[in-house]
């Protein structure tokens, strides 16, 4: 048996009136991938922010051991320097830097101050080459997706030197296929006696990979499963993570469909940036009251673009196409318009796009519909926290209070108050861009009731996801899309992951 590198006693992490973590004990052996699993708020991130000294020494109670050593770090430069590296979901990438710069930034390759380039080119090189990233060392990280900057990640964690990589939710904004190869990258390191700990929410990559899998609930250690000795199940894992049996992920439903609430007509729409290329094409779809639709499609396929170029404009350029309510058409080329059409839109970005952070949950809940709480453009406070109190009881937000900062809110719970914000503006249709992303199991079953309860009152929702199980188990119709054009519609009797990746494929050779 490996040596242990990791070994974490007994960690306790206490802010205002909350205890984050309470004695969590971890433990990780040399040279295997490790998960750390559990519902939003369970303590993963903050058990990670410990180690890495985000949290220094003295301010948590417990004992670090590294490499057979007490460790005390002050700063994230205390545990870089002994080779722990944090890779976090939000990639801190310059965008406007080339990838040899970001590798290198902070850590320059200089003799006197001077910067040698050639030097750092041909390190760069050869990282790049370590990862399977074939872009020029030269290229800038905002010509680069998002699969390609986690690479930049990595071969950034590699230059450092690192014996020990975290990776918060790794993949959560990738496709399948850049999923897939990050995990083989993991899992090649393995093989050359890297160790890594993997946060996730997706259990079938965490069976994949995992040598262990260490649970955290509700900031205590609940078990670590060892993968080689039991063949460990996905519902084993919810069980430790939830505390209970989930039988079913996705709430039953019986959908009671009206009349056609949205129409689109061929929405055509130029790209962002380059302005003579025509991004998404005669793309047409309808969306019927009490009905749940999905949008698939691989990465780059042009969903995010058709709901943003639809909600305001708030993407592209040269946009033609005609867009109807209830059979009237409507004028939805700026938000407040679209808005006022009966439109609202769910960002996939909730931390950059959906929330101001620095503002507690009642400014974020009310700030699309301010004339709901003011009079002669007065805000009325006590209006103002009826409706904020009304929509934390209703979404089941959990907070000590409707005048918590949201940036100190759980992944799912900030989704919540996203979707307040958005269904205070009483929405006929609501369309969801990735409504799960990077929250957990748990968290996910409550969304999908919030959809469930409004599709039941006659809303309309639009629901683009890249879990292909997740749209299968829970729209009742599903557009697919690839290179900006609908490839197909599928009912849910004859939608399956198989069906709609063939859609996706026979669509690719004709174009």
């Amino acid at each position: 048996m490996s040596k242990t590198l990791l070994e974490m006693r007994g960690i306790t992490k206490t802010f205002p009136g909350v205890k984050a973590l309470d004695n969590v004990n971890l433990k990780v052996r040399e040279g295997e991938i490790h998960a750390l699993v559990g519902e939003n708020g369970a303590g993963k991130s903050t058990l990670m922010k410990v180690l890495s000294g985000v949290y220094p020494a003295g301010s948590y109670e417990g004992e670090i051991h590294f490499d057979g050593q007490v460790r005390h770090f002050s700063t994230i430069s205390d545990s870089e320097h002994l080779g722990i590296i944090i890779i976090h979901q939000e990639l801190a990438l310059v965008p406007l830097l080339s990838i040899a710069e970001n590798i290198f930034l902070g850590n320059e390759v200089a003799t006197k101050g001077v910067i040698d380039w050639k030097q750092t080119f041909r390190r760069t090189q050869e990282l790049l080459d370590k990862v399977g990233l074939k872009d020029s060392p030269g290229t800038l990280i905002t010509d680069i997706g998002v699969g390609k900057q986690q690479l930049v990640e990595i071969a950034k964690a590699l230059s450092k030197k690192v014996r020990l990589l975290i990776l918060d939710e790794p993949t959560a904004s990738l496709n399948e296929k850049d999923s897939d190869a990050l995990l083989k990258l993991l899992m090649e390191f393995r093989t050359q006696g890297m160790t890594s700990i993997i946060i996730s929410h997706k259990l079938n990559e965490i069976k994949k990979v995992a040598d262990q899998i260490t649970i955290l609930r509700d900031g205590g250690t609940v078990e670590t499963l060892d993968c080689h000795n039991e063949d460990i199940s996905e519902d084993r894992i919810i069980k430790g993570m939830v505390g209970r049996e989930m039988e079913d992920r996705y709430p039953a439903r019986e959908p009671d469909i009206g009349e056609t609430l949205l129409e689109v007509k061929n929405w055509n729409v130029f790209h962002q940036h380059h302005r003579d290329r025509q991004f998404l094409h005669d793309v047409s779809f309808t969306v019927r009251a009490g009905e749940v639709v999905g949008i698939a499609g691989l990465m780059g396929a042009g969903r995010t673009e058709t709901a943003m170029s639809l909600f305001g404009r708030s993407w592209g350029h040269k946009i033609t196409g005609d867009v109807s309510m209830r059979g009237k058409p409507v004028d939805v080329s700026t938000i407040p318009k679209a808005i006022d059409a009966g439109l609202a839109y769910v960002t996939e970005d909730r931390k950059h796009l959906g929330l101001v952070l620095i503002n507690n949950i009642m400014h974020n809940t009310t700030l699309s519909n301010l004339n709901g709480v003011s009079s002669n453009m007065v805000i009325n406070d006590r209006q103002e926290v009826k409706v904020a109190s009304d929509y934390r009881s209703k979404l089941r937000i959990r907070s000590h209070s409707i005048y918590q900062e949201t940036v100190n809110l759980s992944g799912g719970n900030q989704q919540k108050v996203v979707l307040s914000k958005w269904l205070f503006t009483n929405p006929e249709v609501l369309i969801l861009d990735e409504p799960t992303r990077g929250i957990d199991v748990g968290a996910k079953f409550e969304i999908y009731s919030i959809i469930n309860q409004l599709a039941a009152e006659g809303k309309g929702i639009l629901m683009i996801s890249s879990e292909m199980p997740e749209l299968l188990g829970t729209c009742d119709r599903i557009y697919v899309m690839n290179e900006g054009r609908i490839v197909a519609e599928l009912s849910k009797a004859e939608a399956s992951q198989e069906s709609i990746m063939r859609a996706i494929m026979r669509s690719g050779e004709k174009h």
